[in-house]
């Protein structure tokens, strides 16, 4: 019995150190003197499926809400179609294309997400467009439907999502994945709720935190985008490389951030890029709300995004795209990438700490009142969304913790730094050692 506990007891700690490797903690990317290892790619939505849109409206195939899709696409366009009710909700139509890493791309590629009538206008306030800067990073825009500020598209029936692909002559032309994500916010009850953004809020610099870092490290996408609350949160980069992470915003709330790079291992003395630094920040419907980017010279880079205003319905009616796409609570994704140009001056095998700051600001308050519960269309905080901040947690990992209990949530957190779990790990080692010979003596 006793050889059995122990081996019981080792099969765990060695899963815990197995698990350690493939949540990536901090530390754990490379052992010295290796060749590096490709940066990770962009985790696709689990269950997405296959769809071919059309260059035209013609034999466009269905999207429909609570799904996500897959597709690829060149550059042009896709069309696809919805069918929508007359019920007052509000559709959100996202797409996130992913270039190759060695995929050339410059200011003038891009992304563009459109919802249009049968008679081929488009909806008011509804095209949403992304753009990248020199890296072929996953970048996301969403177009909009508004069931209830738009009368123009509000009537149920069927409209069109085109997706387009802007290419410059010299860039990559070959075809992307595409994810196309569909989400629906249910409609607003009651009448004489206020139709005008705020005139005011309080603005001004974000007061980020000083305190000690905490290991999280971050995922490749909106996917699996790692969980965070307010606080100083630790990881690292890559030339290329991008991060992502996510924040509950409640009704009310502000959010805070910066990131900074430390110095990295130089290879010349002098060097510079000039998108070294870049972070976006994007709303629960994977628009883009703001973004930053600074130069990077090896040594250090710091890039702060302005407070955003609360968040309130209201938001909406806004002129301001920042403050517009701010108009619903639930989870705000964090897109922190490093140039790869960075790489001609640096050790591209050594990653660069990466520091991020986050500051959730504001006392939670009600939301409006919806004819349904927003939380099946992938708005609003609940309670388990806030344990997932706490605990650091993916949206795969939280779903595995709720079926399986509290197990795997001491590891997927990212909560340990690599040398503390390695220390436990190790320490479990050498108890069961010891028990082993003390069991063998008794023996």
């Amino acid at each position: 019995m006793g050889r059995v506990r122990t081996t019981v007891r080792t099969g765990a700690v060695a899963g815990a150190a197995a698990l350690a490797v493939a949540a990536g903690l901090p530390g754990a990317a490379h052992a010295e003197g290796t060749a590096p290892q490709p940066v990770p790619t962009y985790r696709a939505a689990d269950g997405a499926k296959a769809v071919a849109g059309k260059p035209s409206t013609a034999d466009a195939p269905l999207l429909e809400a609570g799904s996500v899709y897959k597709d690829e696409i060149s550059p042009g366009e896709r069309v696809y179609r919805l069918v929508l009710e007359k019920d007052r909700s509000n559709v959100y139509v996202s797409a996130v294309v992913r270039p190759g890493p060695t995929a050339k791309v410059t200011g003038s590629d891009g992304i563009e997400v459109e919802i249009m009538t049968t008679a081929g206008a488009s909806c008011p306030d509804s095209t949403g467009r992304a753009g990248f800067g020199y890296d072929p990073v996953p970048i996301s825009a969403a177009g909009v439907r508004w069931g209830r500020e738009d009368h123009d598209c509000a009537p149920g029936g069927v409209y069109y999502v085109k997706v387009t692909r802007t290419s410059a002559k010299g860039s990559d032309q070959s075809p992307w994945p595409v994810e196309l994500k569909v989400q629906r916010e249910p409609g607003r009850g009651g009448a004489g709720a206020p139709t005008t953004a705020p005139g005011s809020w309080p603005s001004g610099a974000p007061s980020l935190p000083g305190t000690g870092a905490v290991p999280r490290t971050g995922g490749t996408g909106f996917n699996d985008a790692r969980a965070l609350g307010g606080g100083v949160w630790r990881d690292e980069l890559r030339p290329g490389q991008t991060r992502f992470y996510r924040v509950p915003l409640d009704w009310g709330q502000q959010l805070g951030l910066s990131a900074e790079l430390a110095a990295a291992k130089l290879t010349k003395q002098y060097g510079s890029a000039s998108n070294g630094l870049t972070v976006s920040l994007y709303n629960p419907y994977r628009a883009l709300v703001s973004y930053e980017d600074v130069s990077y010279d090896g040594k250090q880079a710091g890039a702060t995004l302005a407070k955003t205003p609360p968040v309130v319905y209201e938001n909406r009616y806004a002129g301001d795209k920042d403050v517009q796409r701010v108009g619903i609570a639930g989870w705000y994704y964090i897109a922190v990438t490093m140039g790869a140009k960075v790489a001609d001056f640096t050790e591209d095998a050594t990653p660069v700490p990466l520091t991020l700051r986050t500051e959730v600001s504001g006392t939670p308050a009600k939301g409006p009142a919806y004819t349904q519960s927003p939380a099946a269309g992938g708005f609003g905080v609940g309670a388990e969304d806030r344990a997932a901040a706490r605990e650091g947690l993916t949206a795969p990992e939280a779903a595995d913790a709720a079926r399986n209990g509290s197990v795997m949530r001491v590891v997927a957190g990212a909560g340990f730094g690599t040398g503390t779990l390695l220390l436990l790990v190790l320490g479990g080692w050498i108890l069961l050692a010891r028990r082993g010979r003390g069991a063998a003596t008794a023996g």
